[in-house]
């Protein structure tokens, strides 16, 4: 197995292109001068026990990634928001990352277009704004507080950025922990949140919430990227045969979920409740699952988008730029060797 990584890492990288290095001043030169030291010691992999991260729960209760990294030591690091994931990358202490696509921006842009690369998708939808059942209409939460998860996260950006849209002048967004957003919105203290799976439809079946937006109504095609994957340039120049074998894994994660959904669905409950301490109801987890599709595919045509939705949002006041974001080149090796086609990085490879 450590042949075969090595052996398409190779193949990889006789066309990978020079990537820059980690933007922190300390690190910079190294990162820039870095070159292949084949597969790393330990790799630190970060994570969210959602849903809408279905690839990495199934990925590591199955042993998927651990099957291809060989000696390879794996390190899975659980995060509850993308901004503290965001930190954790940028400051070294995180390898590889699944994480929502506007902090993956955000990592991208805060240092300077140099510490991280978005390297595959993982999961597109799986989003939703839901409200207590009187509210009907978007006018109806004027005067009302909705809920985000962190400040400046995925569901952050989509709520601020519908909410301008919709011209609502009077709604309170407030950045709350999931697990107390349930709990805040069974007291009636909030009206409303924008939520990742599995919390939108806990909501709905454990609350009596209802879907005011479901996120994939307002994409094109219905597809977004939720959750992607971006690793440090500096380990991706260093050690591709490590995020080759992170990739592989993902790829049969992805494979074991349309093949068979009830042992994908079980392993990540598994996950959740070795996480959180609780395993999702049956028809929690149905509702959720039905709401993602997972994808190697990080949707990078809809980057530029959601670069913009920053300004709308009022979280940004200039769209990050985003050329150069994307280096997929390890994943269409790996696809290319399990007979897949290849995914765009319509543009953002290129700065």
């Amino acid at each position: 197995m450590k042949t075969r990584v090595l052996a398409l890492a190779a193949v990889a990288l006789s066309a990978l292109a020079v990537v820059t290095g980690c933007s922190r001043a300390d690190r910079s030169e190294d990162s820039a001068t870095a070159t292949d030291q084949g597969p790393a010691a330990e790799v630190r992999l970060g994570y969210f026990p959602n849903v809408t991260h279905a690839s990495a729960l199934i990925g590591l209760d199955q042993n998927l990634f651990a099957q291809h990294l060989g000696n390879t030591k794996l390190v899975p690091t659980k995060f509850n928001a993308g901004p503290e994931e965001v930190n954790a990358l940028l400051g070294g202490s995180l390898d590889i990352g699944f994480i929502g696509s506007g902090p993956a921006i955000n990592a991208y842009a805060q240092s300077g277009g140099e510490a991280v690369r978005l390297i595959a998708g993982a999961t597109s939808g799986g989003a939703q704004l839901v409200v207590q059942p009187s509210i009907n209409t978007p006018q109806d939460l004027q005067g009302k507080t909705v809920a985000s998860p962190q400040l400046g996260n995925t569901q952050d950006v989509s709520l601020k950025k519908w909410i301008a849209d919709q011209k609502l002048s009077d709604v309170k967004v407030q950045n709350i922990d999931n697990a107390l957003t349930l709990d805040q919105f069974k007291s009636g203290a909030i009206q409303g949140a924008w939520l990742p799976e599995p919390w939108a439809s806990r909501l709905v079946l454990e609350a009596g919430a209802k879907v005011l937006v479901d996120e994939k109504d307002l994409w094109p095609g219905g597809q977004f990227p939720t959750t992607v994957l971006i690793v440090r340039t500096q380990f991706l120049k260093e050690h591709p045969a490590t995020v080759t074998a992170i990739l592989q894994g993902l790829l049969d994660a992805n494979t074991l979920a349309a093949s068979d959904p009830a042992k994908a669905k079980t392993a990540v409950n598994n996950q959740l409740q070795q996480l959180t301490g609780k395993a999702l109801g049956a028809a929690t987890l149905d509702r959720a699952w039905q709401g993602i599709q997972l994808t190697t595919d990080p949707l990078a045509g809809q980057f530029p988008q959601l670069a913009q939705d920053q300004v709308t949002a009022g979280v940004k006041d200039k769209a990050p730029d985003v050329a150069g974001f994307a280096d997929l080149t390890l994943l269409n090796t790996v696809l290319a060797q399990a007979g897949k086609p290849a995914v765009s990085a319509s543009g953002l490879d290129k700065k």
